[in-house]
Formats: C-alpha cells, structure tokens, sequence
C-alpha cells in the first residue's frame, strides 16, 4: 500500500464515524481534543479568518507578508484542490511554508481514529483535530486559520484566544445551515469573535456590518474596519493602503481582480497589527508579489490546456461558487473586456446547495454563452440540464456538455477566432481541471 493509499484508507474509516444527523455544536471536537491532550492550546499565535469571500487570498498576501517579514508561518485552509495535504501547511526552516508529508499526515491521522475510538464525528472534526497536533508539534512564529463553515460552531472555533481574527466580506453562501439573510449568516461568522482580541473587517454590506458590531460590543473585541479605520484602492495602477498612521504606496497584487485589492488590504491591516505597525515596505510589496492561491481567476497555460484550444484563445479557471464570487468574477472579465475585447464563454458546473439563478444573473450581456457540466467524483453535483436551466431563468444562452474538455472544443469548434473562456461555478471542478497537469501550483 502506498502512502497516498494509506491515507485514502483513513479517510474511509472517518466517512464510516459521520454522525446521520449533524447538530450545530463543538462538543464532538471538544471532546475529542480533550483525549488528545488539548493541543489548540500549544498553537502558535493564531489569526482566526472567517468570511464568505476571500478567506483563501487574505491568507494567502498575509502569509506572504509575514514570511517577506522574517516570520514563520502555518496555515490551515479548505477545501483542498488536488491533494488533502495542501489544507495543512507547516513552516519549515528555510522559511518556506510547505504542504504536510505524507508520513507525518499518515502517522497523525491514525493517532487522531485511535483515540476517537469510533465515536461519530465529521470528518472535518476529525483532520481539524489532526491539523491542530501537527501545528501544536512544529514551531512557528504565526498559524492562519480558516473556518471552515460559518463561524460560530465551526471546528476551528475552539481556539480560545487567537492573536486577532478576520471577517472578510459576508454574502449568502450555505443558507440551509447559516441563515436566509446577510444578517443572520454575519452572525455566524462574528461568532468567532472574542473578549478583547482585535478583528479586522472586510469591505463588507451594511446588514453584515451591523450584525457583526452588534456581536463585537456584546463580546468586547474591538474592530478595525474597511472604510472607517483604514482605506485600500487602485490609483495609477498602484495600489494605496491608508490609516491614520500610515499611506502606503505599493504595486498591485499578483492575484488578479478588483476584488484582491480588497483581500490584500485586509491582509496588510492585520500584517500591520500583528507588528504593531512596524513592518518595512518590502515585507509588503513582496506579500502583494509573491502570493500563490490557485484557482483564484487564474490563467491556464502550457500543457495538456494549451492544446486544446487554437492560437491565442485564453483559459481561465476560478473556483467562486456564489452570487458574492460571481459579481467579482463578471467585474474581472469587464476589466479584461475594457482592455482586450474577446467574447466570452462560460464552462460551469455547481453543487446542488447552491444559488444557482443568482450565480449567473451578473454575466448577463457579459458572456456569450453558458456551458454547463458535471463536476467529476462529485455526488452532490448539480444536473447540468437544471443548472442549464437557471442560466436560461437569468436570460443567458446555455448549452449542456459531458466534461470541460468537450465544452471547449465545442466553443472552439463553433466560431473562429481568439475567445475567452472561463471555468467555474466550484472549487471541485477547478481541482479536477489542475489535476490535469503535473504542475505544482503551490510551489
């Protein structure tokens, strides 16, 4: 049995523990922990990050930001792309921040289902769990940590006291566990909020803002918000961070999108309250330079995605699943339209829990046409005849196709000429399209 296949086998045992019905607790993990020995609390200094959008890009400028500083870093995000390990990555002693070996996840898994001792849990209970040994095992000067759902009953929130924590923007995403308006799944997200640890706070909608001011004065954790503490936009393609104690000039962010001027002044506020404000601006252009977040309006290139399309048609790929992400995708295919103008196609697959109609209605008069497919391996996938069906409800052309690949050649094979194409609607589907190729795309 391989490595890879060893830890194939764990994770089936982990399906076989997941409770029939999920209750919105900690208790499983806080027990769980407990038997561990309570490693959440050996953490190194932990920002908490939750938010709708975002979450991912904050993370990935701030890790960047703290590693130009000098600083060594953990993270833990979800879901993973290709391989489990890229959710778990542990600093190292060349300054760099690699994904979790093989033999080190295998070893603490199987320590993690000895001492569940069958007891039902989920199975991101279960590699929190196993995330939170291995960053309690390894130094680092920092751990970032991304909710996984919501916030408030997220396995991640049993961290008592975080060095601060993030929201980044808060729009409707997983309704049917975190609530029907902005209000209510702000809520959520604020729950990871505490007694006198400082926040950062996203651009965010007015009904988000205020949910999350009320939870702020009901705990005690004071905010520092986009648009009264600090201010962060694009001005002659540089990018200008403001606070009443600092302006900074600096170049634009590598991740692509008006949306990631957002996410990198999120992630620069926190780099500058985690360093008391002391921080020199090479830490921060290189953060801004060098971050890498696959996935994230991301331009396919080189093999096997260069053959099959013709000469100097372009393949994107983003992950963003919902109305939020859509808007700031359509936004960024604007931008790419005002400055080269190729028509635009949209190969699409989402998960059935998704807000399909309202997911397309922003590429309306945008996008030529919807291509719709299954997302590989998936058994919560959405039809791609009803997720057809919601483009043609939000007034877009749409087509039905067995895979990306087919959808492609269709485009291509449909008129001449250079084109746009865009793959997206899940971070499922995106992950089975970067499995195509060899390239390590965290490296």
């Amino acid at each position: 049995m391989t490595k890879s296949d060893k830890i194939t086998a764990i994770f089936e045992e982990f399906k076989k523990l997941h409770p029939i019905s999920i209750d919105l607790s900690l208790d499983r993990i806080q027990i769980l922990l407990d038997r561990l020995g309570r490693p959440q609390d050996r953490l190194p200094p932990t920002i908490h990050v939750a938010g709708t959008n975002g979450k991912g890009s904050t993370i990935a400028f701030l890790k960047a930001m703290l590693i130009g500083n000098g600083k060594s870093v953990h993270t833990y995000t979800s879901p993973h792309l290709v391989h489990f390990n890229e959710r778990i990555h542990l600093a190292n002693s060349k300054s760099k921040t690699l994904p979790i070996d093989d033999n080190l996840l295998a070893e603490i898994l199987q320590h993690v289902i000895r001492i569940n001792n069958k007891e039902p849990i989920t199975f991101f209970e279960m590699t929190t769990a196993a995330a939170f040994m291995a960053f309690s095992e390894i130094q680092a000067d920092f751990l970032l940590l991304e909710v996984g759902l919501g916030g408030r009953f997220d396995a991640t929130n049993v961290i008592s006291k975080p060095r601060c924590s993030i929201i980044t923007p808060v729009s409707i995403d997983h309704s049917d566990k975190l609530g029907s308006t902005l209000e209510l799944i702000a809520f959520e997200k604020a729950g990871i909020l505490k007694p006198g640890i400082p926040a950062v706070i996203g651009p965010q909608d007015p009904a988000s803002m205020t949910s999350i001011k009320q939870t702020s004065q009901r705990v005690g954790s004071p905010l520092y918000c986009y648009g009264q503490n600090y201010l962060v936009f694009e001005e002659h393609s540089r990018l200008i961070f403001q606070s009443e104690q600092r302006l900074i000039d600096l170049p634009l962010p590598v991740l692509i999108g008006r949306n990631q001027i957002f996410n990198a002044g999120v992630a620069i506020a926190t780099t500058l309250l985690l360093t008391d404000g002391y921080i020199n601006t090479e830490a921060l252009e290189y953060g801004l330079t060098k971050a890498k977040w696959p996935a994230r309006f991301m331009r396919l290139r080189g093999e096997p995605f260069a053959s099959w399309i013709e000469h100097e048609t372009e393949i994107w790929l983003d992950g963003g699943h919902n109305p939020g992400a859509s808007s700031a995708i359509a936004q960024t295919l604007a931008d790419l339209q005002d400055r080269t103008f190729k028509p635009i196609y949209l190969i699409t697959g989402l998960l059935n829990n998704k807000d399909a109609q309202n997911f397309f209605k922003p590429f309306l008069g945008l996008v030529k046409e919807i291509h719709t497919v299954p997302i590989p391996n998936s058994t919560m996938a959405m039809d791609t005849k009803l997720l057809a069906n919601h483009a043609k409800s939000a007034g877009l052309t749409t087509f039905t196709a067995n895979d990306v690949r087919s959808a492609i050649t269709s485009i291509e094979e449909s008129q001449d000429g250079p084109k746009r194409i865009l793959v997206c609607g899940s971070l499922h589907l995106a992950g089975s399209i970067l499995a195509e190729s060899d390239t390590d795309f965290f490296a």
